[in-house]
């Protein structure tokens, strides 16, 4: 059956990259809109994540994977944590679990940055589905895929 990823995204690597996400724009789908008016959960920010997915996924090259983000409330989720992944290498697919809007108690630019960079830690974390994984080296892979994930961002972020 399918495997549940090494390690979901922790509240701690977050704050680490607070300073980064406070500074970061939102997705073109929202550049027109200014954030106080759009809502904090629904159809909206169900089509910014699957965007994000869209657009992460060619960037990673898993286009042969089908991904989908959902949210999820955060008694659903591991403790201290933003997010989650579960795949299935042989279907070649993923399910995202993003905090759900209704748990974040930060703005909305900053809850979709948040979410955003869930969403490309999580599908780092697939990326490296091939490599060799064990409970000694999921501390290690943790901390590099954090890494991975906010420097993509951070340079993406840039160019805009």
């Amino acid at each position: 059956m399918g495997e549940i990823g090494p390690g979901p995204y922790t509240r701690g690597m977050s704050f680490l990259a607070g300073g980064l996400l406070v500074l970061c724009a939102v997705s073109s789908a929202f550049a027109q809109t200014s954030a106080s008016e759009l809502p904090r959960s629904g159809p909206q920010v169900q089509r910014f994540m699957d965007e994000k997915v869209a657009e992460w996924r060619q960037r990673l090259k898993l286009e042969d994977w089908q991904i989908s983000a959902v949210m999820t409330r955060r008694s659903d989720l591991a403790p201290q944590t933003l997010g989650g992944i579960h795949w299935d290498k042989p279907q070649k697919t993923a399910v995202i679990w993003v905090l759900d809007p209704a748990d974040y108690r930060l703005p909305l630019r900053e809850m979709l940055d948040d979410m955003e960079l869930t969403i490309v830690h999580e599908m780092v974390h697939l990326d490296l589905t091939s490599l060799p994984r064990g409970q000694a080296s999921r501390a290690s892979e943790e901390r590099a895929v954090s890494g991975i994930a906010e420097a993509m961002l951070a340079l993406d972020r840039q160019k805009r």
